[in-house]
This record gives structure tokens, sequence and C-alpha cells, in this order.
């Protein structure tokens, strides 16, 4: 995994337990099964055959065998397979292949609560709200409400409407809440913004009422 614009590192997961010289193999990294991303020819980098979008943004650490990938775009994201060759008797063979699949991260925005209506709240009325977040990819999983009275929590899962960029593919996702204004009794209302099992979770500010 790598956060958007920064450097992905790639790694060939090759032992080298044989101590084999740089000067003896090929190291060659490809995107899918036809975008090449980079080489190094007997100890030298070689930039004929590489794919326009990977000019200038690829680094390769030979002491680790890892690839670093400089400013992840969102179309990065994919499955990288790593081919080392050995020259044996003039033609080269293949003695290790890896595969490493890149997922990209975006934050998203602080989830914002919005007044859809104007005017003054009377009792029983009902109150409309949205909530907003903005630029992060993947797509959540999921945006729920949480609306406190004293010590009670009532939880509502409210339709999420998702959009993606055309250009930059991040994603945008808002949610409203149409729910009764409480009588004399003071209620926060948060959005809770689910990302994914590893992200975690992003809260809004609470709105009192």
């Amino acid at each position: 995994e790598s956060f958007l614009n920064h450097t992905a590192y790639l790694s060939c997961y090759f032992p080298n337990s044989h101590k084999t010289d740089i000067k003896d193999i090929i190291v060659f990294w490809q995107k899918g099964a036809v975008e090449v991303v980079h080489e190094v020819y007997y100890g030298q980098e070689k930039h004929d055959n590489l794919s326009p979008k990977y000019i200038n943004r690829t680094k390769m650490d030979m002491d680790k065998w890892t690839l670093q990938l400089l400013n992840v775009g969102i179309v990065d994201e994919g499955q990288y397979t790593c081919i080392i060759q050995h020259r044996d008797k003039g033609s080269p063979k293949v003695i290790h292949t890896s595969e490493c699949l890149l997922h990209i991260i975006a934050n998203y925005s602080q989830p914002e609560i919005a007044w859809l209506h104007t005017g003054e709240l009377k009792p029983n009325e009902y109150l409309n709200l949205s909530c907003s977040s903005s630029g992060g990819y993947p797509q959540p999983k999921q945006l729920t409400w949480l609306i406190s009275h004293g010590n009670k929590t009532r939880r509502s899962m409210g339709h999420m409407d998702v959009s993606q960029d055309a250009v930059t593919k991040l994603y945008n996702v808002t949610s409203k809440l149409n729910t009764t204004v409480p009588i004399n009794t003071p209620t926060n209302i948060s959005c809770l913004l689910h990302l994914g099992e590893q992200l975690g979770s992003l809260v809004s500010v609470p709105l009192a009422i």
C-alpha cells in the first residue's frame, strides 16, 4: 500500500542465496502483461523500452531488490511482476519471478455536516442535514449518522451518494438525514465515514441542537 503522490516500494523478494553478481543478471519489472516499468541489464539501467508514464519515476535498490515508484497516482494501482534472468552460457535464463499488488490510498477530508433548510427550527418539524467528505480513495464502505440524546445514541444508515472525479479518480461522498427535531432534549448529531477494516473511520465535528 502507498499513499497518493508518495513513493511506493515494490519488492522482488529475491534471496540471492548464491550471491550472484548483478553484472550477470537482468532485472525486468512489468505491470500487467504489456507495460514495461523498469529494466536493469547486467548492472546498467536501460530506458529504451519503458512505458512513457514510468520514465524518470523509478529507481532500483539492488541491495534490497526493491523498486521505488515515485509520485504514485491512482492509475498506478495494480499487479506488478519482477523477473530476474541470469546469464547462462550466453543466453539469459529465468531464475526468479515474483508478483506484487499495489493499492493506493488517498485521505478523505473530515466529514462535514451542513443544514439543508433555512429559517427557525420548530419542535416536531423535520430536520434536513447533509454530510459530505471528499478527495479520498478507495471508495468507502458506508456512512452512518449518530444521533445522541442524553446517554442514548441511535444509529441511522443514510443512503450514500458516491461520485468519482473523471481525471483524478478520487471519490466524493454525501449522505442526507431527515429526522424530527427533538423537544426539550439537547441532541448531538455526528456522521461517521467507514473507510474499511484497515483504514478505520473518520467522524465529523458534532452538531449540537
